[in-house]
């Protein structure tokens, strides 16, 4: 059984940081690129970081040069290390794993919420 289990959220102060963790059991690690998604009340789901097998990592521009996404292939966890935080920033931070043989996110983990706010 494949679970992906996000820890580390929690409330902070605009311009702190926080570090998310996403245990993975039950897969393949080499097989997945993993990746952190977030969404707000009432917004969709929004890509956040991936990153492959190899090390490659892409963001989008909302949250490059603030947020650092890596992983520990040994542990099969992923981190999400948010610095200057922002309230726009406050979501529930789902991590998924991209099943490379499918071409889709195929697990889901059932979130941590991060809030931001002074």
């Amino acid at each position: 059984q494949v679970q992906l289990v996000e820890s580390g959220g929690g409330w902070v102060q605009p311009g702190g940081s926080l570090r998310l963790s996403c245990a993975a059991s039950g897969l393949t690690f080499s097989s997945y690129a993993m990746a952190w998604f977030r969404q707000a009340p009432g917004k969709q789901r929004e890509f956040v970081a991936r990153i492959t097998w190899g090390g490659t990592t892409n963001y989008p521009d909302s949250v490059k040069g603030r947020f650092t996404i890596s992983s520990d292939n040994a542990k099969n966890t992923v981190y999400l290390q948010m610095m200057n935080l922002k309230p726009e920033d406050s979501a529930v931070y789902c991590c998924a794993a991209y099943e490379r043989i499918t071409g889709r996110y195929r697990y889901w983990g059932q979130g941590t919420q991060v809030t931001v706010s002074s």
